[in-house]
């Protein structure tokens, strides 16, 4: 994890200027991976889908690289409920990693919003973790305006996800080992992908082709691992969607 603000706000940075989504300072999401029942364990790792599984929670940056991971836990806790019991909910709980004050989008917003990640439905509202509006029904409101950024802005991480287990076979799974163990391998994975990235080897393990594209405001799906693979609420952060909202409705609209 970055661990000055300095650090922050380059995520953030880029996150503005590859995703046009200020404020950003990563996405974060959960994967299932599937693993033989362990012995003793009823139903703690059977999940919604339906398979026995430990669960990958990662934050990655708009450059499609890890900035945190945690794996092992119980398939059958949501992602939301696995967020909360990792060591970054609970720096984040006591502010206890730099991120940034809030501030103002830009110029002429006076509004001071926090700095965040980005989650899905899976995950609370808070001052550090907006999600979408639900039951946005009007094509042109300022709330469908905002989920489509928010979308697009996420892309990192489900692309991320994505690659990891098509280039690592063994998240496919079952893995046969106990979670103890397979959560080792899983995290094991994340670091190759992340060393692999920053190496000559980037183009061969992440070709261009490998990313979900936004080209004249329209998305181009990936198409690298398409015939491979399938890949997969407080006040505070309340007011900030709003911000947001409105500041894509003026800005993009």
């Amino acid at each position: 994890l970055p661990s000055t603000q300095r650090e922050w706000l380059a995520v953030s940075k880029r996150f503005e200027e590859r995703w046009n989504f200020p404020h950003a300072i990563g996405a974060i999401d959960g994967k299932h991976v599937n693993i033989v029942a362990p012995r003793d364990s009823g139903s703690e790792y059977f999940n919604y889908k339906r398979y026995f599984s430990i669960v990958l929670l990662v934050v990655v940056d708009a450059d499609y690289n890890f900035i945190y991971a945690d794996a092992g836990g119980k398939g059958g806790i949501s992602d939301g409920g696995i967020f909360k019991n990792t060591r970054l909910y609970q720096r984040l709980e006591n502010r206890q990693l730099n991120i940034p004050p809030p501030e103002p989008l830009r110029v002429p917003y006076q509004i001071a919003v926090p700095y965040f990640l980005l989650g899905d439905k899976a995950f609370a509202f808070t001052e550090y973790c907006i999600r979408p509006y639900g039951g946005v029904n009007s094509p042109d409101s300022m709330e469908r305006t905002f989920n489509k950024r928010h979308s697009r802005a996420r892309m990192p991480v489900e692309n991320t996800l994505g690659i990891l287990a098509s280039r690592f076979r063994v998240l496919k799974g079952p893995i046969h080992l106990e979670p103890d163990v397979a959560k080792n391998v899983v995290l094991t994975t994340v670091f190759l992908h992340n060393f692999l990235r920053r190496r000559a080897s980037r183009n061969t393990y992440t070709p261009p082709s490998a990313f979900d594209r936004v080209v004249d405001g329209q998305l181009q799906p990936r198409s690298f691992f398409h015939n491979i693979f399938a890949s997969r609420g407080d006040m505070s952060s309340l007011a900030a969607t709003s911000a947001h909202a409105s500041f894509f409705k003026t800005m993009f609209l």
